[in-house]
């Protein structure tokens, strides 16, 4: 009896969370996507400007020079902004995707497919519409030939390592596999970001604009994902999922 009534409390408490938690991230998306148009209306009108210039002066008198520490920093920045690199970020993809489908969630596959193909549209479209020209206050450590707003580098890797980080959790049980591969996805998104700063490529406004945009494609994706599942679109959630 008293397991019974556990176990109806469990289930109603599972949806009343499940109720507030979908409105709650859909104004988290909202509020992201103004902040990029915020920080982007920003950007147009020069406002940010000499923020910009500034941190990209200061970070590189931090960080030049010889040493092991200074050497050791560049060339782990060199090797981690290729993790962000258009063919890496397709290699990881197909990666993913294959995983799905040995793991017999062959929609949820093809859901992959459609929200990545259909973020990196959009972040291309971006820098055509703002077309901001790359910082020339700091030498450059890599080549680059694209405009600068947001960041590709930090947009798409967030975009693509956090929207598969978060369907692929959807297919583990328990939730420690699911933090950690969500925080991998977190920190690799982060440190790239990072990197396309230290080499000079791209102002802080860049790539905060390009973590916010991926951040909440990544979000939108997921809360799609959730809800084709529970609508029987796509393969149902693994057990335990709420």
């Amino acid at each position: 009896m008293i397991e019974t009534h556990f176990r109806h409390w469990l289930t109603r408490a599972s949806m009343i969370v499940r109720e507030r938690v979908v409105p709650l991230a859909l104004l988290a998306i909202a509020m992201l996507v103004l902040l990029f148009f915020k920080i982007a209306s920003e950007v147009i009108e020069g406002d940010t400007q000499a923020f910009d210039s500034e941190f990209l002066i200061w970070l590189r008198h931090a960080t030049e020079g010889d040493g092991p520490i200074r050497n050791a920093l560049r060339t782990a920045m060199l090797d981690i902004t290729v993790l962000g690199n258009p063919t890496i970020l397709i290699l990881i993809s197909l990666v993913a995707v294959g995983y799905l489908i040995a793991a017999r969630r062959r929609a949820m596959a093809l859901l992959l497919v459609a929200v990545l193909g259909a973020g990196t549209v959009v972040e291309l479209g971006l820098k055509t519409i703002f077309s901001r020209a790359r910082p020339d206050v700091v030498a450059h450590l890599v080549e680059v030939s694209s405009a600068s707003f947001p960041s590709g580098h930090a947009m798409d890797s967030t975009m693509i390592y956090m929207t598969i980080a978060a369907l692929i959790a959807r297919t583990a049980r328990d939730m420690a596999p699911r933090i950690y591969v969500l925080l991998v996805a977190l920190c690799l998104s982060l440190s790239i970001g990072f990197s396309r700063l230290y080499l000079g490529v791209h102002y802080p406004t860049d790539v905060l604009a390009g973590w916010i945009a991926g951040s909440a494609w990544a979000a939108g994706s997921s809360i799609l994902a959730a809800r084709l599942q529970r609508a029987h679109q796509v393969e149902p959630p693994s057990d335990g999922d709420a």
